[in-house]
Parts: C-alpha cells; structure tokens; sequence
C-alpha cells in the first residue's frame, strides 16, 4: 500500500501544480506589454540593460522629491501605501499613439491627487504612426491636459526606443526634431505650458543626431537605472526628474525640494 500511497501523491501534486499554473498564467500574460501599450522606460530597459537598477534614490539630498510613475500594468494603484512611503508626485500614462488610452487612468489620476500627491500625465509617442500635432492633440483630449491649480504637473512627452522595430522609428536626424517640435509646439498652444520629455540620453543624441535645442523650454526627465544619473542629453544642463528604478514600480527623485516641485506644478 505505501508505494500506492505515494504514486496517489505524486498524481495529486502534479494535478496542483497544473492548476495553480492554469490560474498564474493569464495573470502573467496580462501583466506582459502588449500592441500600443507601453510604459515609459519600458524599451530603454530592454536596450540599456536593467542590471544595475536600484531600490533605493542614490544621491537623494535632503529635501528632494520622490516619486513613481505607473501605468495600466499596475492596475488599481494603493496610493495610500506609496503615499506613506514617501511619495510626493506621480506621473500617470494617459495615451499611445492615437489609438490607446489607459484604461485605469481615472482611478491612478484621480486617486494620486486624492492621496495628496502632485501629479500629471504622459503620452508614449509613436513618431511614425502620425505627426506630433496629431499625437499631442490626441494627448491632450484624453487626460493630458493642465490646469492652474498648482497640483497639476505638464504633461510628459515619453520618447525612447521603437517598441516594433527600427530604433528611430525610420527616422533621420531632422525628421525626429521636427516631430518632437511639432508635439510640444501644439501642446503648448493648447495648454500654455511646454511638455516635459521623457527619454535616455543615449536614445536622444542617436535619434535626434545631438541637433535640436529644447532645453530653453523643455524640462527633461531621464531614465537611467544606474547609480548616478550620468551625462544630460544634447544641450540639457540638468535633469527635472530622474527615473533611477523600475524595481518594484517606476521610481523618481525630483531635482529639487517641494518648493520647486510646486512651482512646475504651477507654472
């Protein structure tokens, strides 16, 4: 009877095991980006490497800002606990392309503000499936607006690494800048404000070919998952915002104190 009794047990632990598979499984698949829905640093990530990603702000300096970035793959975000563990700002994906809008948008949005955070919103660009006024009016009309009430940070331009193929999207030098200036010119003219962008400073100087000068009128924040945020992007003196981790949301530290935050905030 003993071998019996363990082959039954073998029998009903493969059965377990197939079963908690088959329920683990479609969690995984949904939490896995798919077509037009990408988080901001997801493809610099891939391309950059992610092997020295930190858990903790290196070089935070008493009064800076922390905060995360988060998309539909967080879900229903508990803002409470990112609140109480020190985060101050949020920037929520509102938008891809002229095709996708994030689906928990209004709770993330509406949820940081209610928890007390400053927060704003960011469109991940896709240069070559439509011009940037197209792609910021899109943004615009669909939760990347601004308004003067000194919570509300600009929208963010997210632009990085072609998530389909080409690096640059099949696009040269001017061609980049052009479109680049094509969406914050438009998001300007809609919202009074310029849009912060978003992008690595590899990415940046390849794409663009270290040509455009936007760093009069655009704050930059730059992922970079290292210990040190490195060297700026063509013509930025400094960093706005640095992305540092990934692990285990999207980690910010803001270039400043709370005083500076609200005044970008406020314009």
């Amino acid at each position: 009877m003993q071998p019996r009794s363990r082959a039954g047990q073998i029998v009903i632990r493969t059965a377990a095991i197939a079963l908690v598979m088959s329920i683990l499984s479609p969690v995984t698949a949904g939490a896995e980006e798919g077509p037009e829905d990408h988080s901001a640093g997801s493809q610099i990530a891939k391309h950059e490497g992610t092997a020295e990603m930190l858990l903790t702000p290196p070089q935070l300096e008493v009064g800076q800002v922390e905060g995360i970035d988060v998309s539909s793959h967080q879900g229903n975000v508990d803002w409470g606990h990112w609140w109480r563990s020190g985060k101050r700002f949020a920037y929520v994906k509102a938008t891809e392309g002229t095709n996708y809008t994030n689906p928990n948008f209004t709770q993330q949005y509406n949820g940081s503000a209610a928890a007390g955070m400053t927060r704003g919103s960011y469109h991940f660009a896709l240069p070559n499936r439509s011009d940037g006024a197209t792609q910021a009016r899109y943004f615009v009309a669909n939760g990347g607006g601004w308004s003067r009430d000194g919570r509300t940070l600009p929208g963010t331009l997210d632009i990085e690494y072609n998530p389909y193929g080409e690096t640059c999207y099949g696009m040269n030098h001017g061609a980049m800048v052009n479109w680049i200036r094509s969406f914050s010119d438009t998001y300007h003219a809609l919202t009074g404000r310029w849009p912060v962008i978003y992008t690595s400073t590899a990415w940046w100087d390849k794409c663009t070919g270290r040509t455009g000068d936007f760093s009069s009128t655009n704050p930059l924040w730059l992922a970079r998952y290292a210990p040190a945020v490195g060297p700026m992007p063509y013509r930025w003196p400094i960093h706005t915002i640095w992305q540092y981790t990934s692990s285990p949301i999207d980690q910010n530290v803001f270039n400043g104190g709370a005083d500076r935050l609200a005044a970008l905030a406020s314009g």
